[in-house]
């Protein structure tokens, strides 16, 4: 049966996936996203940075599953929110959660998520398809008191854009134009053709129901 490597530790893409019928192993990359960032040209388009970033991962993953590695698919995924041109990850700090808030209120911005499959078998990579989507993102505009609260929370510090549409950044997000699943972190439309451009067909990943 050929498994699902998730190569994120994030548990919005875990769920999304276990929800959509699948139980992917999951992997975390080692990867420096800052250095693989750095050391692309300088002018590389935004949906090719973050295509690159979830690559990095991808292949950084299918290096080190060799239990794994007889049949398998790697998914890499990567987010950033594109605002006024400059892509924004995870803010890490109250103080960067707070600037970026201080852009995007009351406005919109575009997510862009990135995908990497990666198709082995007996060890080799036998096959590769990666892209990404963009879905528009509306934003409220919180009060003082809403924003000192959503970043005590520590919610914005580690996910991508400094907001989630599944948690409690949800009630600041307005309306979305685009694919939900994308904006939480993995986008099952662009998954699923991803999957068919290696050979696997999604419902072959779905786990059993009456296992």
């Amino acid at each position: 049966m050929t498994r699902l490597v998730l190569a994120s530790a994030s548990p919005a893409r875990l769920g999304i996936l276990r929800t959509a019928g699948i139980d992917p192993v999951v992997r975390v990359s080692g990867v420096d996203e800052d250095a693989v960032a750095a050391a692309l040209p300088p002018d590389t388009s935004s949906p090719d940075i973050v295509v690159a970033l979830a690559r990095a991962k991808a292949v950084d993953v299918a290096a080190s599953i060799p239990e794994l590695a007889a049949d398998c698919v790697v998914v890499g995924c990567d987010s950033m929110l594109l605002v006024d041109g400059r892509l924004q990850g995870k803010p890490h700090t109250p103080e960067v959660a707070r600037e970026r808030w201080a852009t995007m209120a009351g406005r919109s911005a575009d997510l862009i998520t990135g995908h990497c499959v990666l198709r082995l078998r007996e060890g080799q990579v036998v096959a590769e398809s990666a892209e990404c989507s963009s879905t528009t993102v509306h934003f409220a505009k919180p009060d003082p008191g809403e924003l000192d609260a959503y970043i005590a929370s520590g919610e914005p510090l580690q996910v991508a854009g400094a907001f989630t549409l599944d948690g409690l950044g949800g009630w600041f997000v307005d309306r979305i134009e685009g694919d939900p699943s994308s904006v939480i972190g993995i986008g099952l439309p662009l998954l699923r053709r991803l999957l068919e451009d290696v050979g696997v067909g999604v419902t072959q990943l779905w786990r059993d129901p009456r296992a």
